[in-house]
């Protein structure tokens, strides 16, 4: 026979494995229910290792093998492989505003009347002298609004992590500042054309395809403006509406 001391020793032993349960589940949903980055990695590629040309033959022409891409006119080198870096102006604007206002209304009446008479049948009595009115109505109003004002401006520095078959340069790159125990995150990546580059290797972020753009803060500020992983699951769970 099993005492009451294992017993309650049991219990006790069942109560903590569900409480281990219930705070794993708990954990997993609030992994779940974290946000995906808007940015994926990665943000650098390494540049491939440039080819050792021990002898270089002379052959007369202006175009050597394994000479840089710069112009004839011009030192300055622009980017056209992986590794290589320029910066994106960016200088983001949206604003939209929408309106919506709808008002509805609809009156319905009928009105019956027989045409009157006698019958010894009584339902055909009432059905010759019928006098029945209805009527019904019924009204709508409703009204939105949404307005939108965003503003960015900033520069950042991006490399090249890989050149397209038709040229265009797919680029990447992130930049960390950190203040009083703070770090706020900026990362962006795109598609480039070598055309849209500018003098001092400037692109315009209007000029970029598939721009993403993503400004992350980690810190106490950041913390205490957003909601815990248990909180985001109990509003969820709790929620009847």
């Amino acid at each position: 026979m099993i005492s009451s001391k294992q017993s309650r020793h049991r219990t006790r032993a069942a109560r903590r494995a569900a409480a281990l349960a219930t705070a794993g589940a708990l954990i997993a949903l609030g992994g779940c229910a974290s946000a995906p980055p808007t940015v994926p990695g990665p943000m650098l590629v390494a540049p491939p290792q440039a080819p050792m040309y021990i002898e270089r033959p002379s052959n007369g022409a202006i175009y050597q093998p394994g000479m840089s891409p710069t112009s004839l006119f011009s030192g300055e080198k622009r980017p056209s492989a992986i590794g290589d870096t320029l910066k994106v102006d960016i200088q983001e604007t949206l604003k939209a505003t929408q309106k919506q206002t709808t008002d509805t209304s609809r009156d319905n009446r009928l009105a019956v009347r027989g045409p009157g008479g006698q019958s010894k049948v009584g339902a055909v009595e009432r059905l010759l002298n019928i006098d029945a009115t209805a009527s019904g109505s019924d009204a709508f109003k409703g009204s939105g609004t949404t307005e939108t004002d965003n503003s960015f401006v900033t520069q950042v520095a991006v490399s090249v992590i890989n050149v397209l078959p038709n040229g265009h340069l797919l680029v990447a790159g992130e930049r960390n500042v950190g203040l009083n125990k703070g770090v706020n995150t900026l990362r962006f990546s795109g598609i480039v054309n070598p055309r849209d580059i500018r003098p001092g290797n400037v692109v315009a972020s209007r000029d970029v395809v598939n721009a993403s753009l993503e400004s992350v803060a980690q810190g106490d500020v950041s913390e205490a403006s957003s909601r815990s992983w248990l909180q985001r699951v109990l509003a969820r769970s709790l929620s009847i509406w």
